[in-house]
């Protein structure tokens, strides 16, 4: 039987409802060992910001191409437009723009403290002046939204709040993406000039690197996740946040949560967007499986998010053979 994804009321724990908490932990609990992928609803980030942010969003992508490419990143400053990025080595068919953590200083590039090709700093289109504003308040709803949900999947594994907190508070390394997935490939024309050829997807299947994310899709669809050996649609839910878990909690959780694999179908009728916030450890956190979980037999060396997200972002933006992925870091026999 196929599962279904979980739509779930998190008012009781955003809340701390003396009743229905238990309840909503143990919905989690499953779509976190199963499939790997819920919905939220009732997460407290208001409607009228949420409209705010598509209407920025489709804003940014409207703009010319010379005004999006004056904000493309560079290999001193990954933040900011993209629309050639690879995933599995193949380019998808998208454009993006990264933004980090509105509220952390950007560190010097000579700052022990600075994992400097992951890190940059941010920046903003001129012209649309609700932009920034706009951006950094989503910014602050979802990683408030992702710390509540982290409880959750504490709760879920029977560890403490703080387990895991402790690596996102004060200091993580989140960053939200707006994706836009054309009809038609912008660099068409440049292909003759060594230009990476689409792939055959918008987004190429993958498993996101960090802790979470927490994902606002428009109504066209096309994200699907893999079970079984098939692929089930994520159906878009008005007013919804889908939640998908990475991989650094599948390894604190010793394997009993599902870093899921995912993939965004191409579209042929209508232009998509999304956008994801990539809820993300401070890098100097060193992932292993949570206490009691990992006396049960850890399935999983120590990795280093700081090591294991520059690893992962050099495969993003060139072709540099095989991505980093959890399972080198297992140990044998698991």
């Amino acid at each position: 039987m196929v599962p279904q994804i979980p739509v779930v009321d998190i008012g009781p724990l955003r809340n701390r409802a003396p009743s229905g908490t238990e309840d909503v932990v143990e919905v989690i609990r499953d779509a976190c060992g199963t499939l790997g992928f819920f919905q939220v609803v009732n997460h407290g980030v208001p409607d009228l910001l949420i409209h705010r942010v598509w209407e920025q969003t489709r804003n940014f992508f409207a703009l010319s191409r010379d005004q999006k490419q004056s904000l493309a990143r560079t290999e001193e400053n990954p933040r900011g437009y993209y629309d050639r990025e690879l995933t599995k080595n193949a380019r998808d068919l998208k454009e993006v723009f990264d933004f980090g953590d509105v509220d952390q200083p950007h560190l010097s590039e000579d700052d022990p403290r600075n994992c400097a090709a992951v890190d940059g700093f941010n920046r903003w289109p001129d012209g649309l002046p609700e932009f920034k504003p706009t951006m950094q308040e989503y910014f602050r709803a979802c990683r408030d939204l992702g710390l509540t949900i982290l409880k959750a999947f504490c709760a879920g594994l029977g560890v403490a709040p703080d387990a895991v907190e402790r690596h996102f508070v004060p200091k993580h390394t989140s960053f939200v993406r707006l994706n836009y997935y054309p009809l038609h490939d912008p660099l068409e024309s440049e292909q003759a000039v060594g230009v990476t050829p689409l792939g055959d997807m918008a987004l190429h299947h993958h498993t996101d690197a960090g802790a979470l994310t927490i994902l606002l899709q428009d109504d066209v669809g096309g994200l699907q996740v893999a079970w079984s050996g098939r692929w089930i649609d994520v159906e878009p839910i008005d007013g919804a946040f889908v939640i998908n878990l990475g991989d650094m909690m599948q390894i604190w959780s010793n394997d009993r949560y599902r870093a899921a694999l995912h993939r965004v179908l191409p579209r042929t009728q209508r232009e998509r967007f999304s956008i994801p916030f990539f809820f993300n450890p401070a890098y100097e956190t060193n992932c292993t499986p949570l206490e009691p979980l990992g006396r049960e037999a850890p399935r999983y060396r120590p990795v280093n998010w700081g090591m294991f997200r520059q690893r992962r972002t050099d495969g993003d933006y060139a072709d540099v053979g095989k991505e980093i992925q959890i399972s080198d870091f297992r140990v044998g026999g698991h």
